[in-house]
Protein backbone atom coordinates (compact mmCIF):
# COMPACT_ATOMS: atom_id res chain seq x y z
CA UNK A 1 0.00 0.00 0.00
CA UNK A 2 3.27 2.40 0.79
CA UNK A 3 4.88 1.57 -2.35
CA UNK A 4 1.93 2.37 -4.28
CA UNK A 5 1.08 5.72 -2.18
CA UNK A 6 4.53 6.46 -2.99
CA UNK A 7 4.43 5.90 -6.71
CA UNK A 8 1.45 7.75 -7.62
CA UNK A 9 3.10 11.29 -7.45
CA UNK A 10 5.70 9.95 -10.08
CA UNK A 11 2.52 8.90 -12.39
CA UNK A 12 0.42 11.88 -11.95
CA UNK A 13 3.54 14.26 -13.29
CA UNK A 14 4.88 11.65 -15.45
CA UNK A 15 2.44 12.79 -18.56
CA UNK A 16 3.85 16.46 -18.08
CA UNK A 17 7.04 15.38 -17.63
CA UNK A 18 6.74 13.43 -21.04
CA UNK A 19 5.37 15.95 -22.81
CA UNK A 20 8.31 18.46 -21.73
CA UNK A 21 10.85 15.99 -22.71
CA UNK A 22 9.62 15.29 -25.99
CA UNK A 23 8.74 18.69 -27.03
CA UNK A 24 11.30 21.15 -24.70
CA UNK A 25 14.49 19.03 -23.93
CA UNK A 26 15.11 16.92 -27.01
CA UNK A 27 14.26 19.73 -29.65
CA UNK A 28 16.91 22.36 -27.24
CA UNK A 29 19.52 19.65 -27.17
CA UNK A 30 19.20 19.16 -30.69
CA UNK A 31 19.16 22.64 -31.83
CA UNK A 32 22.36 22.99 -29.98
CA UNK A 33 23.81 20.53 -32.14
CA UNK A 34 23.02 21.90 -35.02
CA UNK A 35 24.37 25.37 -34.24
CA UNK A 36 27.55 24.08 -34.42
CA UNK A 37 26.92 23.12 -38.21
CA UNK A 38 26.66 24.61 -41.28
CA UNK A 39 23.02 23.10 -42.15
CA UNK A 40 20.82 24.66 -44.36
CA UNK A 41 18.35 23.04 -46.71
CA UNK A 42 20.90 21.14 -48.59
CA UNK A 43 21.44 19.44 -45.43
CA UNK A 44 17.88 18.93 -44.77
CA UNK A 45 18.25 16.77 -47.86
CA UNK A 46 21.33 14.95 -47.81
CA UNK A 47 22.62 14.80 -43.84
CA UNK A 48 26.31 13.64 -45.30
CA UNK A 49 26.47 17.49 -46.28
CA UNK A 50 26.23 18.79 -42.91
CA UNK A 51 29.50 20.03 -41.62
CA UNK A 52 30.40 20.50 -38.03
CA UNK A 53 32.20 24.31 -37.98
CA UNK A 54 32.55 24.24 -34.13
CA UNK A 55 32.06 27.53 -32.97
CA UNK A 56 32.27 29.46 -36.27
CA UNK A 57 28.15 30.48 -36.38
CA UNK A 58 28.61 32.44 -32.50
CA UNK A 59 32.14 34.17 -34.51
CA UNK A 60 30.16 34.90 -36.72
CA UNK A 61 26.38 36.20 -35.41
CA UNK A 62 28.24 38.50 -33.02
CA UNK A 63 29.98 40.22 -35.69
CA UNK A 64 26.72 40.36 -37.46
CA UNK A 65 25.59 44.47 -37.60
CA UNK A 66 21.62 43.11 -38.09
CA UNK A 67 22.42 40.60 -34.95
CA UNK A 68 24.12 43.64 -32.85
CA UNK A 69 21.23 46.16 -33.77
CA UNK A 70 18.60 44.01 -33.36
CA UNK A 71 19.88 43.43 -29.67
CA UNK A 72 19.75 47.17 -29.46
CA UNK A 73 16.16 46.78 -30.04
CA UNK A 74 15.47 44.13 -28.22
CA UNK A 75 17.12 46.19 -25.01
CA UNK A 76 15.21 49.22 -25.83
CA UNK A 77 11.88 47.10 -26.13
CA UNK A 78 12.48 45.65 -22.60
CA UNK A 79 13.66 48.90 -21.18
CA UNK A 80 10.36 50.81 -21.87
CA UNK A 81 7.59 47.86 -22.18
CA UNK A 82 8.16 45.81 -19.53
CA UNK A 83 8.10 48.68 -16.53
CA UNK A 84 5.35 49.88 -18.47
CA UNK A 85 3.51 46.71 -18.30
CA UNK A 86 3.81 46.11 -14.44
CA UNK A 87 2.90 50.27 -13.79
CA UNK A 88 -0.27 50.14 -15.57
CA UNK A 89 -1.41 45.94 -14.50
CA UNK A 90 -0.73 47.00 -11.10
CA UNK A 91 -2.67 50.61 -11.02
CA UNK A 92 -5.84 48.60 -13.54
CA UNK A 93 -6.15 46.14 -10.53
CA UNK A 94 -5.98 48.55 -7.93
CA UNK A 95 -8.45 50.62 -9.33
CA UNK A 96 -10.75 47.84 -10.12
CA UNK A 97 -10.53 46.38 -6.53
CA UNK A 98 -10.92 49.44 -4.66
CA UNK A 99 -13.35 51.26 -7.07
CA UNK A 100 -16.57 51.48 -5.38
CA UNK A 101 -18.64 51.81 -8.91
CA UNK A 102 -19.99 49.09 -10.50
CA UNK A 103 -18.45 50.06 -13.86
CA UNK A 104 -15.30 48.34 -12.30
CA UNK A 105 -16.43 45.09 -13.25
CA UNK A 106 -16.70 45.70 -16.49
CA UNK A 107 -13.66 47.34 -16.61
CA UNK A 108 -11.78 44.07 -15.69
CA UNK A 109 -13.12 42.38 -19.01
CA UNK A 110 -12.37 44.89 -20.86
CA UNK A 111 -8.95 45.71 -19.82
CA UNK A 112 -8.28 41.56 -20.24
CA UNK A 113 -9.99 41.68 -23.98
CA UNK A 114 -6.74 41.61 -25.55
CA UNK A 115 -4.94 39.37 -23.99
CA UNK A 116 -6.89 37.16 -25.73
CA UNK A 117 -7.24 38.30 -29.15
CA UNK A 118 -5.55 36.99 -31.69
CA UNK A 119 -2.27 38.75 -31.84
CA UNK A 120 -2.78 38.87 -36.58
CA UNK A 121 -5.52 40.38 -36.46
CA UNK A 122 -5.22 43.22 -33.75
CA UNK A 123 -1.76 43.63 -35.34
CA UNK A 124 -3.32 44.23 -38.79
CA UNK A 125 -6.24 46.61 -37.30
CA UNK A 126 -3.17 48.77 -35.60
CA UNK A 127 -1.24 48.87 -39.04
CA UNK A 128 -4.56 50.59 -40.48
CA UNK A 129 -4.30 53.17 -37.31
CA UNK A 130 -0.94 53.77 -37.99
CA UNK A 131 -1.27 54.08 -41.77
CA UNK A 132 -0.02 57.57 -42.78
CA UNK A 133 -1.77 58.28 -45.15
CA UNK A 134 -5.23 57.43 -44.28
CA UNK A 135 -4.86 56.31 -40.45
CA UNK A 136 -7.22 57.04 -37.88
CA UNK A 137 -4.55 58.61 -35.64
CA UNK A 138 -2.91 61.16 -38.10
CA UNK A 139 -6.63 61.52 -39.29
CA UNK A 140 -7.58 62.77 -35.26
CA UNK A 141 -4.14 64.77 -35.38
CA UNK A 142 -5.01 66.76 -38.59
CA UNK A 143 -8.36 67.63 -36.95
CA UNK A 144 -6.31 69.60 -34.34
CA UNK A 145 -3.78 71.41 -36.75
CA UNK A 146 -0.96 68.41 -35.82
CA UNK A 147 1.20 67.21 -38.88
CA UNK A 148 1.23 63.66 -39.46
CA UNK A 149 3.37 61.16 -37.51
CA UNK A 150 5.39 58.47 -39.38
CA UNK A 151 4.42 55.86 -36.39
CA UNK A 152 6.03 52.84 -38.68
CA UNK A 153 8.15 54.65 -40.90
CA UNK A 154 10.65 56.66 -38.35
CA UNK A 155 12.73 54.28 -36.72
CA UNK A 156 12.63 55.35 -33.20
CA UNK A 157 8.78 56.30 -33.77
CA UNK A 158 8.06 52.90 -35.17
CA UNK A 159 9.75 50.99 -31.78
CA UNK A 160 7.78 52.58 -29.77
CA UNK A 161 4.56 52.43 -31.63
CA UNK A 162 5.17 48.77 -31.53
CA UNK A 163 5.75 48.83 -27.91
CA UNK A 164 2.28 50.65 -27.46
CA UNK A 165 0.53 47.55 -29.17
CA UNK A 166 2.89 45.15 -27.31
CA UNK A 167 1.75 46.84 -23.55
CA UNK A 168 -1.73 47.30 -24.76
CA UNK A 169 -1.95 43.10 -25.33
CA UNK A 170 -0.13 42.12 -21.92
CA UNK A 171 -1.64 44.62 -19.52
CA UNK A 172 -4.64 42.52 -18.91
CA UNK A 173 -3.37 39.26 -18.23
CA UNK A 174 -0.76 40.48 -15.41
CA UNK A 175 -3.77 42.91 -14.24
CA UNK A 176 -5.84 39.53 -13.59
CA UNK A 177 -2.35 38.19 -11.56
CA UNK A 178 -2.29 41.27 -9.60
CA UNK A 179 -5.84 41.56 -8.80
CA UNK A 180 -6.09 38.11 -7.38
CA UNK A 181 -3.03 38.63 -5.19
CA UNK A 182 -4.24 41.65 -3.61
CA UNK A 183 -7.98 40.18 -3.02
CA UNK A 184 -6.00 37.45 -1.45
CA UNK A 185 -4.73 39.83 1.56
CA UNK A 186 -6.24 39.25 4.52
CA UNK A 187 -8.93 41.72 5.17
CA UNK A 188 -7.99 42.12 9.05
CA UNK A 189 -4.85 44.13 7.78
CA UNK A 190 -7.19 46.51 6.58
CA UNK A 191 -9.35 46.88 9.47
CA UNK A 192 -6.70 47.27 11.88
CA UNK A 193 -5.04 49.65 9.79
CA UNK A 194 -8.97 51.36 9.73
CA UNK A 195 -8.56 51.41 13.14
CA UNK A 196 -5.63 53.04 13.88
CA UNK A 197 -6.82 55.70 11.30
CA UNK A 198 -5.39 54.68 8.14
CA UNK A 199 -6.84 56.58 4.80
CA UNK A 200 -7.47 54.28 1.43
CA UNK A 201 -3.95 55.87 0.01
CA UNK A 202 -2.01 54.71 3.15
CA UNK A 203 -3.34 51.22 3.04
CA UNK A 204 -2.64 50.88 -0.45
CA UNK A 205 0.90 51.92 0.23
CA UNK A 206 1.67 50.01 3.22
CA UNK A 207 -0.23 46.79 2.96
CA UNK A 208 -1.31 46.58 -0.28
CA UNK A 209 1.71 47.14 -2.47
CA UNK A 210 4.46 45.30 -0.29
CA UNK A 211 1.86 42.43 -0.21
CA UNK A 212 2.40 42.16 -3.89
CA UNK A 213 5.87 41.46 -3.58
CA UNK A 214 5.71 37.65 -5.19
CA UNK A 215 3.05 38.39 -7.70
CA UNK A 216 5.27 41.68 -8.90
CA UNK A 217 8.28 39.25 -8.83
CA UNK A 218 6.34 36.67 -11.29
CA UNK A 219 4.91 39.31 -12.89
CA UNK A 220 8.31 41.09 -14.07
CA UNK A 221 10.29 37.62 -14.98
CA UNK A 222 7.48 36.61 -17.24
CA UNK A 223 7.16 39.85 -19.07
CA UNK A 224 10.93 40.04 -18.61
CA UNK A 225 10.99 36.96 -21.41
CA UNK A 226 7.94 37.83 -23.52
CA UNK A 227 9.91 40.67 -24.30
CA UNK A 228 13.28 39.31 -24.74
CA UNK A 229 11.18 37.11 -27.48
CA UNK A 230 8.99 39.91 -28.65
CA UNK A 231 8.33 38.63 -32.27
CA UNK A 232 4.79 38.88 -33.32
CA UNK A 233 3.99 42.44 -33.75
CA UNK A 234 7.55 43.59 -35.50
CA UNK A 235 7.13 40.43 -37.70
CA UNK A 236 3.71 41.19 -38.65
CA UNK A 237 3.75 45.16 -39.04
CA UNK A 238 6.90 46.54 -40.04
CA UNK A 239 9.12 43.30 -40.84
CA UNK A 240 12.06 44.64 -38.76
CA UNK A 241 11.72 47.81 -40.99
CA UNK A 242 12.88 50.84 -41.67
CA UNK A 243 16.28 49.64 -41.85
CA UNK A 244 16.35 47.03 -39.22
CA UNK A 245 15.04 49.47 -36.52
CA UNK A 246 12.52 47.37 -35.36
CA UNK A 247 14.14 44.17 -35.93
CA UNK A 248 14.34 42.16 -32.46
CA UNK A 249 16.33 39.10 -31.62
CA UNK A 250 13.64 36.58 -32.41
CA UNK A 251 12.54 38.31 -35.47
CA UNK A 252 15.90 38.29 -36.58
CA UNK A 253 16.35 34.35 -35.91
CA UNK A 254 13.28 32.95 -37.78
CA UNK A 255 14.51 35.43 -40.67
CA UNK A 256 17.67 33.24 -40.95
CA UNK A 257 16.35 30.05 -40.15
CA UNK A 258 12.78 29.81 -42.28
CA UNK A 259 13.68 32.67 -44.79
CA UNK A 260 17.09 32.21 -45.39
CA UNK A 261 17.86 28.64 -44.60
CA UNK A 262 20.53 28.95 -42.63
CA UNK A 263 19.40 26.53 -39.60
CA UNK A 264 23.01 26.43 -37.90
CA UNK A 265 23.39 30.06 -38.05
CA UNK A 266 19.70 30.88 -36.67
CA UNK A 267 20.07 28.02 -33.91
CA UNK A 268 23.34 29.64 -32.75
CA UNK A 269 21.44 32.94 -32.22
CA UNK A 270 18.67 31.14 -30.66
CA UNK A 271 21.01 30.05 -28.28
CA UNK A 272 22.38 33.39 -27.47
CA UNK A 273 18.99 34.94 -26.75
CA UNK A 274 18.14 31.39 -24.71
CA UNK A 275 21.20 32.45 -22.42
CA UNK A 276 20.63 35.62 -22.26
CA UNK A 277 17.06 35.11 -20.77
CA UNK A 278 18.63 32.33 -18.17
CA UNK A 279 21.22 34.43 -16.49
CA UNK A 280 18.85 37.35 -16.32
CA UNK A 281 16.04 34.84 -14.74
CA UNK A 282 18.72 33.71 -12.52
CA UNK A 283 20.15 37.54 -11.33
CA UNK A 284 16.08 38.60 -10.99
CA UNK A 285 16.05 35.07 -8.53
CA UNK A 286 18.77 35.96 -6.81
CA UNK A 287 17.89 39.72 -6.06
CA UNK A 288 14.21 38.69 -4.89
CA UNK A 289 16.15 36.33 -2.63
CA UNK A 290 18.42 38.97 -1.06
CA UNK A 291 15.29 40.85 -0.69
CA UNK A 292 13.50 38.48 0.94
CA UNK A 293 16.31 37.65 3.33
CA UNK A 294 16.59 41.02 4.29
CA UNK A 295 13.23 41.29 5.55
CA UNK A 296 13.53 38.48 7.32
Amino acid sequence: MNKKIGKAPYLFILPALTLLILFSIIPIFVALIISFTDMSLMGLADWSKIEFIAFANYKDILMDPVFIKSIGNTIFYVIIGVPLVIFLAMGLALMINFGNNKIFALFRMVFYTPAITNVVAVAVVFSYLYNPSFGLLNYLLSLINISSVPWLTDPTVAKVSLIVLGVWRAVGANMLIFLAAIQGIPKEFYEASSLDGASLGQQVRYITIPSLRFSTFFVTITTLIGWLQFFEEPFIMTNGGPLDSTTSVALFIYRNGFQFSKFGYAAAGSFILFTAIIIITLVQFRIQNKAADNKL
